[in-house]
């Protein structure tokens, strides 16, 4: 079942320069190493997002029926999708994720870093070397909450983001998610074994699982800590501090200097690339009249006119 939409010309911005947008369904996707996030836009309104585990040995088709049921939940037609952007940090999916996106989807991708700018100054020494995820959750959060910033994405591994006053990005750090911190002590030591990771009440602990749980949130959100103290003190010492990603949320819980949880930073940031950016989105859409798309037994594209 199609929706049908009144579609507007008009165009605003935000005091940020943020554009408002008009009505349409847009796919914006995140591609990270243990998940792929996928958010459905209605114009500028998140009808609803879910994820997948990002695994370079699925087919096309496979990704595309799972893309395609989740359209068939919202009642939205795959053919109504007017733009995909992607932020990936895992190149080895991107051929199947592209060719799935392309045969269920009818559209062509583009992929934020590479086909369209992201928008924000980077300061990196080595520019390239900075995670497009990154870059998209700085524009996100400059958009949202203005600047300085400091973003820490906790996944994982979890990245600190230092966006100076003039709304530049400046660098961060880099610390091993916690998930990837006790899979390495249950794999090395063996008498330890695998735990939930949740709080303890007391930081003493009285059983072996209530000790590692201890040490690892509690030593987890005492390097979270330290790790923002000092970007702050580099920064001046009035960065807002945003969390984001798959353990944001409980991390705030236990870390007093987090001032906010954003769980669909990039998701957002993604979506405001694509309305900055609409001369890059067009002529995009495949028509399906004209050409019929096939999947070879390799995996490549033919495009029988």
């Amino acid at each position: 079942i199609g929706f049908w939409y009144e579609q507007t010309t008009d165009k605003t911005q935000t005091p940020d320069g943020c554009a408002v947008p008009v009505t349409e369904i847009d796919l914006a996707i995140d591609v990270g190493n243990t998940n792929m996030v996928f958010g459905l836009y209605e114009g500028d309104k998140l009808r609803g997002s879910f994820r997948i585990s990002t695994n370079a040995e699925r087919t096309s088709d496979e990704l595309g029926m799972m893309i395609a049921q989740y359209y068939h939940f919202h009642d939205i037609s795959c053919a109504d999708t007017t733009a995909v952007v992607i932020a990936s940090v895992v190149p080895p999916v991107m051929y199947t994720l592209i060719n799935a996106i392309r045969k269920y989807l009818f559209v062509q991708p583009v992929i934020a870093g590479r086909d369209v700018d992201i928008g924000i100054e980077n300061r990196y020494a080595n520019p390239r070397e900075v995670g497009a995820d990154r870059l998209v959750n700085a524009v996100s959060a400059v958009c949202k909450y203005g600047k300085p910033l400091i973003i820490v994405d906790i996944g994982t591994a979890t990245t600190f983001d230092a966006i100076d006053e003039h709304g530049a990005y400046q660098g961060g750090a880099i610390f091993p998610g916690l998930k990837v911190a006790m899979e390495a002590l249950f794999l090395k030591a063996s008498k330890l074994p695998r735990v939930d990771i949740e709080r303890p009440e007391n930081a003493i602990g009285k059983t072996t699982v209530q000790s590692m749980q201890s040490g690892a949130v509690r030593g987890y959100v005492g390097a979270l800590a330290g790790i923002i103290t000092d970007i702050q003190k580099e920064l001046g010492g009035n960065a807002r501090v945003v969390a984001t990603g798959g353990m944001g949320r409980m991390m705030a819980e236990y870390c007093d200097l987090i001032d906010d949880v954003d769980p669909n930073l990039t998701l957002e940031g993604l979506r405001l690339i694509y309305e900055n950016n609409r001369e890059a989105f067009e002529g995009r859409k495949l028509d399906l009249s004209s050409s019929d798309i096939e999947v070879t037994e390799e995996g490549g594209w033919q495009e029988n006119k």
